[in-house]
């Protein structure tokens, strides 16, 4: 466990509508043996790494049902706090095109944590699966002391994932395919739709529409990051000049302020500086429904290899 003199929070992004899933809203099915749904084991392994605060991203009408499922539990546990990502949530001159279905991405997200996230924090998604070293790995990283000097770039890390670790057996997945130079520092992120599985490799269309082959052992983003309370600042001013950009053209309604691009874009313009932490942990989640029966059988053989108790809490 790292430092606990510095305080860290885990901001986990559940406002998002999750389209292919198809029925329910995924980030609050139950897959645990004990009901637990996978945001209790991230918050589980959170807690255990020294976190101490979770902050929940939400949107305000899911607020009662998450609060049911989750939420009442967790403030037994840890400090608790609920943040609202709405896409009329818009800095001041700028309204939401009345087409606009969804808000506006994982940037979005975490821009509402302004004014509530003060200390170093750790980003996740609510519906993956992470594995308990990486929140270790995060959680030292981000207590441990930091050069101070305001010319350097500003510093961030990535839980870096084993491509091949990270795969749907019912379709396409995104993740964002990772370069990283001899320091262990990401060098850009390319982010990559529809990555399948073949044979016993993994491919995704080119730019050409044609298959290109990808390494099933290079690093993948799966946002999980750890950022500097600083970093909503950057977020703000990133996110206005984003609106001023797309809002009054074609991609107003689909247009998203995505946390890989953004980092993608301060490194290339060396403003961040961004530590990759490799992990070996085997990631798994719901994109589709059909996921759900293999998710189940993960948890519950964990929970057989007395990684966790059969029920996680009380």
């Amino acid at each position: 466990m790292g430092d606990s003199k510095v305080r860290t929070s885990l901001v986990i992004m559940a406002a998002g509508i999750g389209s292919r899933f198809g029925q329910g809203i995924k980030q609050l099915t139950s897959f645990g043996p004990g009901g637990e749904i996978i945001m209790d084991y991230s918050i589980y392994d959170a807690i255990q790494a020294g976190f101490d605060r979770v902050v929940f991203v939400i949107r305000k009408n899911l607020e009662k049902d998450f609060r049911e499922v989750i939420g009442n539990r967790i403030e037994k546990e840890i400090d608790t706090a609920y943040v609202f990502q709405e896409k009329e949530d818009l800095p001041g001159g700028y309204s939401c095109p009345a087409g606009r279905e969804k808000p506006w991405g994982t940037g979005h997200a975490i821009l509402a944590c302004r004014g509530v996230v003060r200390e170093p924090f750790c980003v996740i998604n609510a519906d993956d699966y992470y594995g308990k070293n990486s929140f270790l790995q995060i959680h030292d990283w981000l207590a441990a002391e930091k050069k101070d000097d305001p010319s350097d770039p500003m510093p961030m890390c990535m839980s870096g994932f084993v491509l091949k670790n990270t795969l749907s057996e019912h379709g396409g997945v995104t993740r964002g395919i990772c370069s990283v130079d001899q320091k262990g520092r990401l060098i850009g992120i390319d982010e990559t739709k529809n990555i399948v599985k073949c044979g016993d490799g993994c491919e995704a269309p080119g730019k050409d529409g044609a298959a290109r082959a990808l390494d099933p052992s290079c690093l993948v983003s799966m946002n999980m990051w750890g950022f500097e309370p600083e970093f909503l600042d950057v977020l703000q001013d990133g996110f206005t000049a984003f609106l001023g950009k797309h809002l009054g053209g074609e991609s107003e309604n689909t247009a998203e302020y995505l946390l890989p691009t953004i980092v993608d874009a301060m490194l290339h313009e060396n403003r961040a500086q961004v530590t990759v932490l490799p992990t070996q942990d085997k990631w798994f989640g719901v994109t589709y429904h059909e996921d759900i029966p293999a998710v189940k059988e993960s948890f519950l053989k964990l929970v057989e290899e007395g990684a966790y108790p059969a029920k996680l809490w009380g």
